[in-house]
């Protein structure tokens, strides 16, 4: 028999209901394993796969399950299990950087293992959190609340790793990445999860679909578009910096040769002829990526100059390379730099790198560490990188000043200006070759464009091996060479927007503020009432 169109809604409803109280009875490693498997599929809603509609479906599972313990913690737990799915699926490419140099493939394990365990520990702690309150409105506004406090705090304790923020998401519109011009991807984030995890509201302890349960959902996803639809400035024409012609270098010169001393002067070739490529408009600035060539630029005068004779007239090359300090200076340092060259083969400005890589750049705890384990860091060489004193704001001369953000420091939304020092545009150099051709790259990329919306600036980013390219100040791609791709980008360089974004002022401050008064009132009223 047929069902007629009004038993329709009932009996979603129905259906929904019944699966939600089987996952909710879910125990032992039944419970574990679908943790495990909603965490990942949340994770297919960040770049590349973009499915958004997919976090709608794993967070209220994530809530089921919740309902389903007995006390806070059998909830961490959950979260837990949660956050090693979601984070294990979204840093698999971590395995790649281990291959490069084989001595680090017995690592492999550990680290696509151990780095979500430990980032996992966030995820229990909001759940954990969201038990303390009863079921329903209360129990998902905490879980919003909690997982954002908890993602900031990742982005802060022991030096900070604040990938794959679940408000990164939405770069797949360029609408709905507006709102982290007024509230960061932090409080893009907490929008996100409080409206995906109030899709479990029209199934609940009800057996017929009750449509105004879908306002919540609804209210939100308004807040995630409106900004953008009504965003000054959006429409309009974007406007350049006239007789500023950007080349940026993308050379494709996979990790396992960058650094053949054989190969040093064929890399050096490499740069120059994509350099000095015809063009309908001559360039007046060139940008090579991270670590750009296998050499110490300031103490190799020789291939300095080679470098120089491919620099426009009056203009600069921006480019990564190595620093040390002089010969014979106690103690020998090391510095992940980038420096300013004019025509004349001079260091015009360096920027030191001030956010490293921890096991890539230097080792944490190196005392116990390297001298009692014996390991050591990833990148060639025994000695540690120095870390540089913070974000700056350059100046150099015939262009607009800027801010350096070398490889992975343009994924810290707090850190990418220097306080009171606004600049007209930010420059990311990287070399995501280490991630192979993974998500890692895609992920990398989105995160400097939500970087560009946040502060009201355009970004240009020059990567070894992809994805280069130039952003403007709304997030939106302008031109971008793609992953293993070798090429050049030729683009000008746009301006930031009339005026500072209200994230640009206050930063992460109001959303952080309103998530701790909601867990302050709402696990009060808990323990009063409980």
């Amino acid at each position: 028999m047929t069902a007629s169109t009004s038993d329709q809604p009932s009996g979603l409803a129905s259906l929904v209901s019944r699966w939600g109280l089987k996952i909710s009875g879910l125990e032992g490693w039944s419970r574990r394993a679908a943790a495990v498997g909603f965490g990942i599929l949340a994770t297919a809603a960040l770049p590349p796969i973009h499915a958004v509609p997919l976090l709608f479906i794993s967070f209220p599972c994530l809530l089921w399950l919740l309902d389903g313990t007995s006390n806070w913690r059998q909830a961490f737990w959950v979260g837990w299990w949660f956050g090693l799915g979601h984070f294990a699926a979204g840093l698999y490419w971590i395995a790649y950087s281990l291959v490069v140099d084989l001595r680090f493939a017995w690592l492999i394990p550990f680290a696509v293992l151990c780095i979500p365990a430990v980032i996992g520990l966030y995820i229990g702690v909001s759940t954990a959190l969201a038990r303390k309150v009863r079921s329903g409105v209360p129990r998902i506004v905490v879980l919003a609340a909690g997982w954002t406090l908890m993602e900031w705090l990742r982005g802060q304790l022991f030096t900070g790793f604040p990938w794959n923020p679940i408000g990164s998401a939405w770069v797949v519109s360029d609408v709905a990445l507006q709102l982290a011009s007024f509230a960061g991807v932090l409080g893009l984030g907490f929008i996100t999860v409080l409206g995906a995890t109030f899709m479990v509201l029209p199934f609940h302890k009800t057996p017929e679909l009750q449509w105004r349960r879908f306002v919540p959902t609804m209210v939100c996803l308004l807040i995630v578009f409106l900004p953008g639809i009504f965003r000054p400035g959006l429409y309009d024409p974007l406007t350049y910096h006239a007789d500023i012609r950007l080349r940026i270098v993308q050379p494709n010169i996979p990790q396992k040769l960058k650094w053949l001393r054989s190969l040093r002067d064929e890399h050096l070739e490499t740069y120059l002829s994509l350099s000095a490529r015809p063009a309908v408009v001559a360039p007046t600035h060139l940008i090579w990526p991270e670590t750009a060539v296998p050499f110490v630029v300031s103490r190799d005068s020789a291939r300095r100059q080679k470098m120089a004779s491919v620099i426009p007239q009056n203009g600069l090359l921006l480019t990564g390379s190595i620093r040390t300090s002089d010969r014979g200076v106690r103690p020998f340092q090391l510095w992940n730099s980038l420096h300013a060259l004019s025509a004349a083969g001079a260091i015009e400005k360096t920027h030191d790198k001030f956010h490293l890589v921890p096991f890539g750049e230097y080792i944490p705890l190196r005392r116990l560490l390297v001298d009692f384990f014996g390991l050591k860091k990833v990148t060639a060489g025994r000695t540690d990188f120095s870390a540089g004193l913070g974000p700056r704001t350059l100046k150099v001369p015939t262009l607009p000043s800027f801010s350096p953000l070398i490889c992975y420091e343009v994924i810290f939304p707090d850190k990418v200006v220097a306080a009171k020092s606004r600049p007209d545009w930010l420059l990311n150099i990287t070399n995501d070759a280490w991630f192979g051709t993974s998500s890692g790259p895609y992920q990398h990329f989105a995160m400097a464009r939500l970087r560009a919306v946040e502060q009201g600036l355009p970004l240009v980013r020059a990567a070894n091996t992809g994805i280069s390219g130039v952003i403007d100040p709304y997030g939106r791609v302008i031109k971008q060479l793609f992953l293993n791709d070798q090429g050049v980008v030729d683009s000008r360089l746009p301006k930031p927007t009339t005026a500072p974004t209200s994230y640009s002022r206050y930063g992460d401050w109001p959303t952080l503020f309103l998530a701790i008064l909601v867990l302050m009132i709402l696990i009060w009223r808990a323990q009063r009432t409980g």
